[in-house]
């Protein structure tokens, strides 16, 4: 199995927050910071005032289904940072991966199709 890339330290999480840009909608923020890393790494916050502990993991295994399914969509030497709104709490899956390609296109971070 291929192994998930990931934002892990407070530092990475930091360096996107200060340095990146920012868009949001209704249900997502998502930081965007370029790297020289090869491909494209994300990470997920999601604050107690979300919901419990199943809410926000829940919350989190959707955002990062969209990136893997969408990952190939994606331009390298990207670090992306996806907080949750509250709005976020109760959607299904094609709410939240809505709202990402929506960022995604918003930050201009998508491939060109050929």
């Amino acid at each position: 199995m291929r192994r998930f890339h990931s934002l892990k330290k407070n530092s990475e999480f930091q360096a996107v927050y200060r340095q990146g840009k920012s868009y949001a909608n209704k249900y997502l923020v998502m930081y965007v910071l370029d790297t020289d890393r090869k491909g494209a790494r994300i990470g997920i916050s999601v604050s107690k005032k979300v919901g419990n502990s199943v809410v926000r993991h829940r919350f989190a295994r959707l955002v990062r289904e969209s990136f893997r399914l969408n990952e190939d969509m994606l331009e390298d030497g990207k670090d992306i940072v996806v907080v949750a709104r509250a709005a976020a709490r109760d959607k299904k899956f094609d709410k939240i991966e809505s709202a990402f390609l929506h960022l995604c296109g918003l930050h201009n971070i998508l491939k060109e199709s050929k």
